[in-house]
Order: C-alpha cells, then structure tokens, then sequence
C-alpha cells in the first residue's frame, strides 16, 4: 500500500465550473489518497465461475491524520472491499457486459465507510470483467 501525492494528482481534477484545477488553485482542498492493491475476484452464477471481476481502488479521506490511520488499517479495509466487491460479482457482474461502475462505487463507498468513517469516498481508478 502507498499513499499517493496530492500534488501530482492536482492538475487532474475536475472542479465544478467543468475546468482543470491546477495545484495552486485556492478552490482545491488537499486530497488524501491510499491507493489499495487491486482485487481479483471471481464472478459466480448458479454455482459455476463465470469470469472474473478485476478492481482497483483509491480511498479518499478526510486527512492526514486518517490516511496513515488507513493504511495502518488495510486488513480491515481490504477485508471490507473484498466483502462488497463480492457481494456486486455474484449480483451483478457478468464477463459478457459493462461493469455498472455507478452501482459499484456506490456500493463500494457505502462499505468502505462503515469500516471506516474517515473515508469520503472510494475510487475507482480500474474496473474490468472478463469471462473465462
């Protein structure tokens, strides 16, 4: 697990006017990123594997002081995605559509934020099924 920079994220974001913000805009807050090791996890439908589910995720928090908290914690959280994430392949994942990454995230986000409150939101930074 790393934490990522904010910095070098910076010119990357989208702020609500639809523009590019640039690191030293005064409208951007600092972001506090821990970047989680991707998931590989099966899609199963009626007892058979079906395909696979491949995810990675960044967590967003709330600062500093949570992300080291974070990363500290990554059993838990990591334990927390792999919960949800299989809980969306067996519901509603197939290697023979799209991956509805709105539902995902939500999910995701949700479970991510019972583990962990100081979590703002989960991103999803790679999401891919494939049949096999």
């Amino acid at each position: 697990m790393r934490k990522l920079m904010a910095g070098a994220l910076a010119p990357m974001l989208l702020v609500p006017g639809g523009g590019a913000a640039a690191a030293g805009d005064g409208g951007v807050q600092a972001l506090h990123l821990v970047d989680m090791a991707p998931l590989s996890l099966p899609i199963v439908d009626t007892g058979r594997l079906e395909g696979v589910l491949q995810l990675k995720l960044v967590l967003d928090l709330a600062d500093d002081a949570a992300a080291s908290r974070a990363e500290d914690r990554m059993p838990v959280l990591r334990s927390a995605a792999l919960s949800a994430g299989l809980e969306f392949a067996r519901l509603h994942a197939s290697g023979l559509r799209p991956v509805d990454a709105v539902r995902l995230d939500a999910d995701m986000t949700a479970a991510m934020q019972a583990a962990d409150p100081a979590i703002t939101r989960v991103l999803i930074v790679e999401v891919a099924a494939t049949r096999g």
